[in-house]
């Protein structure tokens, strides 16, 4: 925000209350309103859209570098060479572990 911006709908309702305690007099310029408006006009608008697109954008050179980092990191392990662990079988295991378990004894008697 430049200097001397602010709020707008704030700045309205200060203006709104203060004109109305004060009657308008002779002593005011003729330009005053349309001078004081063009000010306000002239404010910035935030736009938030561009705010997160140049952060996003900002983040992907670090995002890209600490991918690139894990990457060679991963390449060279030496725990790459090792065979790898059937992913699909350890859970297929640990599923159906509960299901080859034995029937509890039945306690009625």
């Amino acid at each position: 925000m430049t200097k001397g911006c602010m709020d707008l709908a704030k700045l309205e309702r200060k203006l709104i209350a203060a004109a109305r305690q004060n009657p308008p007099s002779e002593q005011v310029p003729h330009t005053f309103e349309q001078r004081l408006l063009a000010r306000l006009r002239a404010c910035p608008v935030v736009d938030h859209w561009a705010l997160w697109s140049q952060a996003l954008w900002r983040a992907a050179a670090p995002c890209v570098g600490v991918m690139l980092l894990l990457g060679a990191w991963w390449w060279f392990s030496p725990a790459r060479n090792l065979p790898a662990n059937d992913l699909s079988q350890e859970l297929e295991s640990t599923v159906l572990a509960a299901a080859e378990q034995e029937p509890p004894p039945d306690l009625s008697r």
